[in-house]
């Protein structure tokens, strides 16, 4: 898998309820670094790439996080409150953020695979 550029696209759960997860790509420094901060919400989720780990230092909301790999299989899944440091996930390549409750919804869970789609080719 190449490398990522900033834009939007589609997530999908395989095995899974979630699919059609609006979502945002979040690839270069500057948009990994705002990632969340300011917003009251997201809809949909935000990946991180590359990252193996978040805090959540200055947000507003409760967020879930997943932790993937570079074949985008799910290593971890955790749901962290605001004002918190995320422990770092060595074999993580990418993050998945979105509002708290989501992914359980979705179906993701650790083993769970899940597929990007985008409308224009994100990767270099």
């Amino acid at each position: 898998m190449g490398r990522w550029r900033d834009g939007t696209g589609e997530l999908s759960v395989l095995d899974g309820a979630g699919a059609g997860v609006p979502l945002e790509i979040a690839a270069s420094y500057r948009a990994r670094t705002r990632g969340l901060l300011g917003r009251d919400g997201i809809e949909g989720a935000l990946l991180l790439t590359p990252a193996s780990s978040v805090h959540t230092f200055r947000m507003r909301f409760a967020i879930d996080v997943a932790h993937l790999d570079r074949h985008l299989r799910v290593i971890a899944v955790r749901t962290m409150k605001p004002g918190r440091l995320g422990a770092i996930r060595p074999r993580a390549r990418y993050v998945l953020e979105a509002e708290a409750g989501a992914m359980a919804a979705w179906g993701l869970r650790p083993g769970a695979r899940v597929v990007i789609a985008t409308g224009q080719d994100l990767r270099t």
